[in-house]
């Protein structure tokens, strides 16, 4: 068996991952992510990776101590490019599992969006990179 160490990144990201346009508004991407039971999701236009939108983000979004009514109404139409993370920073589903948690301590990220020939073929997180030690320690 391979060390999951020497393995590429293609062998430890979430293929396929779940995407929302940048118009899209934020219920829209709560109700995404819920349904998936995820806490990121790519945003994507026209076919091109634009940002990245976390749970995290959606909820700092609520300012405190308002009203419920008028939370729903002011976010309700408020499009996920208003609270996205632009041009985020990718990988190459060729590289190594050691460059992606490098890439992610360096940048101080959780996710990395995997690309082949420019197009986002996966998502990698600090959930899969514990999945990599879990399998070498457990070797």
């Amino acid at each position: 068996m391979q060390n999951p160490r020497d393995r590429n990144i293609r062998d430890w990201m979430t293929p396929n991952p779940v995407a929302i346009t940048s118009e899209a508004t934020l219920p829209d991407a709560y109700w995404l992510m819920t349904s998936h039971d995820i806490r990121r999701l790519l945003v994507i236009d026209n076919g091109q990776l634009v940002g990245i939108v976390t749970m995290d983000d959606i909820q700092a979004a609520v300012p405190r101590n308002t009203v419920p009514v008028v939370v729903s109404e002011m976010l309700s139409q408020m499009p996920v490019a208003r609270l996205m993370s632009r041009n985020p920073i990718t990988i190459d589903i060729t590289a190594s599992v050691a460059e992606s948690a490098q890439k992610m301590l360096e940048h101080k990220i959780s996710t990395l969006p995997v690309l082949q020939a420019g197009e986002v073929v996966g998502i990698v997180t600090e959930s899969d990179l514990f999945k990599v030690l879990v399998d070498i320690c457990v070797d």
